[in-house]
């Protein structure tokens, strides 16, 4: 156990990685990670990270020491799911179960197969919550345009209130075409009452004067009978 494992599985991690692992020392190296993630977005780059391995005296008896970094060169644009300094923490988390259940054995392979899977679903899941959020949007938007349709829910108290508003602009709207009519007629009698019917003349008070005029000449009458007789007499 110790360098002579140590050499042994590097060998096979260089068969494995022959392009993504880079010597640092002759017990510690890098590994670029690529993730494989099915993006809506093609022009967005593949996001990538960097394993640092480096091995104590006595791996694989003892855990390997760790890190995870960006691409020295910055690796193009950063993807808009994925930021390796951010979510550097919880992904080196994630590889404490498998470093304890493979304590004794080679195990960098499987510790970059986790922390690969590891990412890639990390990414999936916050596409998702996009995708939820976006959906939610327009089922907000849906259940607004729906109320229009649906209109208010009516109950006895709703109900009340309305038919005392309905019933006091039928008043008033009563209240306004009686004075209306009551204006036209008013205008009618002063324009011409020869038009007026009898109720109209009689209740204006434009008949009784008629009547003075004719009782007037009525009583005249029998005066000039008179003295028609006083004449005849003498």
């Amino acid at each position: 156990m110790g360098r002579e494992d140590q050499i042994e599985e590097r060998e096979v991690l260089d068969s494995i990685f022959p392009d993504e692992i880079t010597d640092i020392s002759p017990s510690e190296f890098r590994i670029r990670i690529t993730l494989d993630i099915e993006d809506d977005e093609p022009e967005n780059p593949q996001p990538t990270m960097v394993l640092t391995v480096r091995y104590p005296d006595d791996y694989p008896d003892k855990a390997p020491n760790l890190d995870l970094s960006a691409l020295e060169d910055g690796g193009g644009e950063k993807h808009p799911l994925f930021n390796v300094a951010e979510d550097k923490t919880a992904l080196l988390a994630t590889l404490d179960p498998v470093i304890e259940e493979n304590m004794g054995m080679a195990m960098v392979f499987t510790l970059v197969t986790t922390l690969k899977e590891e990412a890639e679903q990390l990414v999936a899941r916050r596409r998702a919550d996009i995708a939820a959020a976006h959906q939610e949007v327009l089922l907000a938007a849906e259940r607004e345009e729906n109320k229009k349709f649906h209109g208010t829910m009516v109950s006895r108290e709703t109900f009340l209130q309305w038919r005392d508003g309905f019933m006091r602009e039928m008043e008033e709207e009563r209240m306004r075409e009686e004075e209306e009519r009551a204006a036209e007629m008013k205008k009618a009698r002063i324009k011409d009452p020869a038009k007026m019917s009898g109720r109209q003349l009689w209740e204006s008070g434009l008949a009784k004067g008629e009547e003075i005029e004719e009782g007037e000449d009525d009583a005249a009458a029998p005066i000039d009978e008179m003295e028609k007789l006083k004449v005849a007499a003498s």
